[in-house]
């Protein structure tokens, strides 16, 4: 398509529905039923679909160009028949990559002179993105778990039969009869006939909207029917060969190195990389002729065939964008599997709890517990999630009992807009296998990160670029406190500004990773001790400042070592005018480092002892001890990108730092800036029963 917007006629009530769709056509305006054909650019239907005779008839008539659409390779993280919207679409000027009975834009681009459409820098980006797709187990839908679970197949010899939708288009115009199946099925049988025959079961059978090819009872014992929606590239990694009639799995068979033997004409067959039993007259083969790789094929059909929206933004994008969000899920989803039994949770946090968890056929238990949770069902395979402040007692019990760690939770560092005390839903958590990131006492994923992850150019360069949009969108963990007026500031010349973020006294982190300073009026004595010419600047945290937790300063204590409290006021807006940061253990601590500011700590938060900060304390333990040699970049890699999760609460799905914090900084403009803590009683518990209802009523995100 050109770049110039387009008006596009449709005559399909469903193609019309397709929320994506005028930005798939980049179309200004979408038609249903038009009467007017000279202001339209092009007709659209749907594939070969039966319906699309009027269409092709309208646009035959007024000379319209007509467009075949289709689903892309890489659908989505669910499927079309369950409702999920695609992120990549085919839009064929010629035919449809499936119809082996005419040509296609597909097959016109691998007719071509290889030399000349098959670039190198085309070429390598096709292998990177298929090692991507092969490492991750990416399909076109990737609504499953991304391994396979324990003795899910038989063992010995595998042969994978690839079944297929009754009724499906691609098997009317690829060749394939009423008899190709069972024949499909005695040649993989006779071929192999040491191997035990896999018959995959489609997923749109699996979920029950369509009707397969193949009868789902089979009564040689040689052939295991697989009903089960698992990963398609995972179970092609155990098995020896693969049958196909026009499926896309033979060509995900192909990108893991696997033989694949063709019953039908799918696109990628006939280019000299299957074995083809359709019969040889046909004139398919006669148009044909190249003999190319793997890499050219997907080159051709994945990168310049295939159209793709990014499923956060709803924008257009490159399939690297799609193969990353897929990516995400997947490794997301790889370390919540299986059965979670969770202890600590408030009923407000049900429902968000949820969503972080989520993984393809998994289940999610709270309970408070370790009877409770044995009784629920609790095995050696199943996990205990612990939120990380609350009490260990019964997750213990469990823990030692069946020898399986417990897997702490916890806040992230880019929360959202307004504080947690308020019932506010987060955007991120963390959930950590080692520790949690405030108890310096233990190790912690995120220190584990730190010491030994590979942080990879690309890696540092996006932190780089996440550290320079935080600080461009001013955005922070909580996001709320008015603007600061600048004329309260009333420091001299030279003088220099140190702030000095307050904290909830009975935290976790203050309890756990303070050694003598352990109150905000302490620390606020010793930075006036050691500081006596200093402009102090005391920020009170905003759990404190609504009310909702303990750590006041006495106003005697603020009068004799401060120069000015900001009690309700922007954090982001504090850092601006701040040369140092003292604290305890307080998050400002990163946000002051994130902004080039000298950083003192007087505990031992995440991000003391490398060699950042300056420390008035070290760890005792020894191992592992953490090494004075991360780069800030480093620090925000595995503080922002590698250690939390992130959740879309539009999509439902995970997501990335870098769009939670455009969403944050479009959501604090459309209310009209951060609002301010200090509110009513009344209105805060207004507040605070509205997002009690919301986290506990279900409702699908």
């Amino acid at each position: 398509m050109n770049n110039n917007k387009q008006k596009i006629g449709v005559f399909s009530s469903g193609i019309k529905k397709i929320p994506t769709l005028s930005t798939f056509l980049n179309a200004e305006e979408i038609y249903h039923n038009p009467t007017q054909p000279q202001e339209l650019s092009a007709i659209v239907g749907w594939g070969r679909k039966a319906n699309t005779h009027k269409a092709i008839q309208f646009a035959s008539k007024y000379k319209l160009p007509y467009f075949i659409l289709e689903d892309g390779f890489l659908h989505s993280c669910g499927q079309g028949v369950l409702g999920d919207t695609c992120c990549s679409m085919i839009i064929d000027r010629t035919g449809i990559y499936y119809d082996a009975t005419e040509a296609s834009d597909l097959e016109i681009l691998l007719s071509a002179n290889p030399k000349l459409f098959f670039d190198n820098a085309l070429i390598e980006r096709a292998n990177t993105c298929i090692q991507q797709i092969t490492r991750y187990n990416l399909s076109k839908y990737n609504n499953t778990a991304p391994t396979l679970a324990r003795n899910a197949l038989p063992k010995g010899e595998k042969v994978l039969v690839v079944d297929q939708t009754a009724g499906d288009m691609s098997l009317k115009y690829g060749y394939i009869d009423d008899n190709s199946f069972d024949e499909m099925l005695q040649a993989a049988l006779d071929e192999h006939p040491t191997a035990t025959i896999i018959i995959k079961t489609h997923p749109d059978v699996i979920a029950g909207k369509k009707k397969g090819c193949l009868p789902l009872k089979q009564s040689n014992p040689r052939i295991h029917i697989i009903s089960d929606n698992i990963n398609p590239l995972a179970l092609i990694k155990k098995v020896k060969h693969v049958y196909v009639a026009t499926s896309q799995m033979g060509f995900e068979a192909l990108l893991l190195n696997k033989p694949v033997t063709c019953f039908g004409v799918p696109f990628y067959a006939g280019w000299g990389l299957t074995d083809d039993r359709a019969r040889p007259p046909l004139s398919v083969w006669k148009r044909r002729k190249n003999k190319l790789t793997l890499p050219q094929i997907f080159a051709a059909a994945y990168i310049r065939y295939s159209h793709y929206i990014h499923p956060d933004t709803l924008q257009p994008c490159e399939i690297e964008a799609v193969l990353d969000y897929f990516t995400l899920q997947q490794q997301q989803r790889k370390n919540t599997q299986g059965q979670i039994f969770c202890f600590g949770f408030t009923l407000w946090k049900l429902k968000y709890i949820r969503a972080f968890l989520q993984s393809p056929n998994n289940s999610i238990h709270f309970v408070s517990s370790a009877k409770q949770a044995i009784k629920k069902g609790f095995t050696p395979s199943s996990q205990i999630v612990l939120w990380a402040s609350k009490d260990k007692t019964e997750a213990q019990k469990l823990s030692q009992q069946f020898n399986i760690p417990i897997k702490a939770m916890e806040d992230g560092f880019i929360r959202s807009i307004g504080i947690g005390t308020d019932l506010t839903a987060p955007c991120s958590l963390v959930l950590d296998s080692r520790g949690i990131y405030f108890d310096p006492n233990q190790s912690s994923d995120l220190e584990y990160i730190l010491q030994n992850h590979r942080f990879d150019p690309p890696l540092l360069k996006r932190a780089s670029q996440l550290q320079t949009l935080l600080l461009a969108a001013k955005i922070s963990k909580y996001n709320s406190g008015k603007t600061l007026p600048l004329r309260l500031i009333k420091s001299t010349a030279g003088q220099k500004v140190i702030l000095i973020p307050g904290q909830v006294e009975d935290d976790a982190s203050i309890r756990l990773g303070c050694v003598d300073i352990k109150s905000n009026s302490q620390l606020i004595t010793i930075v006036r001790e050691k500081n006596p010419d200093a402009y102090i600047v005391f920020k009170p945290h905003p759990d404190v400042i609504s009310g909702n937790r303990k750590g006041a300063v006495k106003d005697e204590i603020i009068d004799k070592y401060c120069d000015l409290m900001l009690d309700d006021i922007s954090i982001t807006d504090c850092l601006d005018i701040a040369d140092e940061v003292h604290t305890m253990t307080s998050l400002v601590g990163f946000e002051g480092l994130l902004r080039e500011i000298k950083v003192v700590c007087y505990g031992l938060p995440f991000y003391s002892n490398w060699g950042l900060t300056e420390d008035r304390h070290y760890l005792k333990r020894r191992n592992p001890k953490r090494k004075n040699a991360i780069s800030l970049d480093q620090l925000v890699a595995a503080t922002l990108i590698l250690y939390p999760r992130y959740i879309n609460w539009k999509t439902g799905a995970y997501t990335s730092p870098e769009f939670i914090v455009q969403q944050i900084q479009k959501n604090i403009a459309h209310q009209g800036g951060k609002k301010a803590n200090k509110i009513p009683v009344l209105s805060r518990k207004l507040r605070q029963a509205k997002q009690l209802i919301k986290g506990v009523i279900p409702k699908t995100v």
